[in-house]
C-alpha cells in the first residue's frame, strides 16, 4: 500500500504489475515475489486497519527522536505547541454506503494533531464525516503543558475549563456571540497591533467559588486590515505573541493540502470500511516518511516536489542520505577498459557507424584491451531501403 502512495497507483492491479515489472528488487524489502491482485484484493478486505494504525503511531515518537535542531518551532513557548483541526474526505454513497453523512454524499473525516517541531502528524483519528470536532476533543488526552491552537469549531467553554484544569493551554478565537464579563483590563504596548488584553469569565461560570478565568485578546492585523479576537488560558504569554501562536494554525491547513494533493486519499482501490481506512492510514505513514526525509535534506525542499522526486526513485539503487543533499548527482565513472555487453541500435560499441562500403556493423568485442582472440561471427549484409 506503500506503493499505491508513493507511485500513485490507481488500482489493485497497477499495484500488482507496478511490483511485479520490479520483482528483482523485492528480494530486498523481503518479498519472493510481487503479491497477486487477489491476495491484495483479500488482505484489503480482511487485515485489520488497526495494524497500521499502530504502526503510525510507532512511528511518531521513533522519528521525532531522530529529528535535527534546525526542526524545532521558530517561536518560542514554553512546552510544546500543537494545532488541532479536522478535514473532511468526500466520498459517493452510493459506492460508499457504509459511510453515512447526508442523503446523497458520503464523508469519513481525518482528525490530526499537529506537533509544530517539525510540523509532523502526532496523533489522527478517522471517524465518520458526522462526528462533529468538539466531540472527538472531548476524548483526547492532550500532553500536560502543551499549547493547543484550534478554531472556533472546537468552542465548549466547559471543555476550555477542563483543559486548564489538566495543565493543557490553548489558543483560539472568540465567537462573536460569546457573553463574558471583563473583571481586569491590563495595558497593551504600542505599536505591537494588540488593542486589548483583558481578563474575563464567561457568564456560565460566574459563581461566587468560580477560578476559571480566560485571557480575551483583540488584535489588529496591519496585512490583512482585519480585527481578531483571541481566547486563551494563559494569563502569562505576551499579548503579541498570542496572537503568533494562532498563525501558526495555518501549518495544519497546508498538511492537509499536501496530504490531499500529493497522496491518494481522494480516489480509493477498495470500497469496505476497513480498505477505505488502510488506504488512509498507509497516507499518513507515507506522509509522516516523506516529511522526515524532507527534515533531514540540507535543501530547502517543497513538500510536492520532494514527493515527486521521490516517486521517480522507489526501485532505483541510491545510498538514500546522499541522495537527500546531491539528488541530482550522477552514477559513478566507469572504467576505461568498460564496453558495454552488446552493441547499440545505430552504433557498434565504439560509437561507429556502419560502413557505406559494406553496409555492416562492426563485430563487437568483450573488451576493449583483450588479448584473448576472439572469433567474429558472420556478419550479413543489411539492405538499405531507400527512404
Amino acid at each position: 500500500m506503500l506503493f499505491c502512495q508513493l507511485g500513485q497507483a490507481k488500482s489493485l492491479r497497477e499495484i500488482h504489475e507496478g511490483l511485479k515489472v520490479s520483482e528483482g528488487k523485492l528480494v530486498h524489502l523481503g518479498m519472493t515475489k510481487a503479491p497477486g491482485h487477489s491476495t491484495l484484493a483479500y488482505a484489503n478486505q480482511h487485515r485489520s486497519w488497526e495494524i497500521y494504525r499502530d504502526l503510525f503511531a510507532a512511528l511518531v515518537p521513533h522519528l521525532r527522536a531522530k529529528l535535527p535542531v534546525a526542526a524545532k518551532t521558530p517561536l518560542t513557548v514554553p512546552g510544546r505547541l500543537l494545532s488541532l483541526d479536522s478535514t473532511m474526505i468526500d466520498l459517493c454513497a452510493e459506492v460508499f454506503d457504509w459511510a453515512k453523512y447526508k442523503t446523497t454524499k458520503g464523508a469519513v473525516k481525518i482528525h490530526l494533531l499537529l506537533d509544530h517541531d517539525g510540523l509532523l502528524p502526532h496523533y489522527a483519528v478517522i471517524t465518520e464525516g458526522k462526528t462533529s470536532d468538539i466531540t472527538l476533543a472531548r476524548t483526547l488526552d492532550l500532553p500536560k503543558g502543551a499549547m493547543v491552537v484550534f478554531d472556533r469549531g472546537y468552542c465548549d467553554y466547559n471543555w476550555f475549563a477542563k483543559l486548564t484544569a489538566n495543565d493543557v493551554r490553548f489558543v483560539t478565537r472568540l465567537k462573536t456571540n460569546a457573553s463574558f464579563v471583563v473583571v481586569e483590563s491590563r495595558p497593551v504596548a504600542p505599536n505591537t497591533g494588540v488593542r486589548h488584553d483583558e481578563v474575563v469569565v464567561f457568564l456560565q461560570h460566574a459563581t461566587a467559588d468560580n477560578n476559571r478565568f480566560f485571557r480575551r485578546i483583540v488584535y489588529w492585523d496591519e496585512q490583512l486590515q482585519r480585527e481578531f479576537e483571541f481566547l486563551t488560558n494563559d494569563l502569562t504569554l505576551d499579548a503579541a505573541l498570542v496572537a503568533a501562536v494562532y498563525k501558526q494554525r495555518w501549518q495544519i491547513e497546508l498538511l492537509f493540502r499536501a496530504l490531499k494533493q500529493n497522496l491518494k486519499i481522494k480516489t480509493f482501490v477498495g470500497t469496505s470500511a476497513n480498505a477505505l481506512k488502510i488506504q488512509i492510514w498507509t497516507a499518513l505513514i507515507a506522509l509522516l516518511l516523506i516529511r522526515y526525509l524532507q527534515l533531514r535534506s540540507r535543501l530547502q525542499w517543497h513538500l510536492s516536489r520532494f514527493a515527486a522526486l521521490l516517486r521517480h526513485q522507489l526501485f532505483v539503487y541510491r545510498d538514500l542520505w546522499r541522495f537527500l543533499d546531491m539528488p541530482f548527482e550522477g552514477p559513478p565513472p566507469l572504467r576505461s577498459d568498460y564496453l558495454p555487453p552488446q552493441p547499440g541500435l545505430f552504433t557498434d560499441d565504439f560509437g561507429q557507424q556502419p560502413t557505406a562500403e559494406t553496409d555492416t556493423y562492426p563485430q563487437p568485442h568483450l573488451l576493449a584491451n583483450s588479448d584473448q582472440a576472439v572469433t567474429p561471427l558472420p556478419s550479413t549484409p543489411l539492405p538499405l531501403t531507400p527512404r
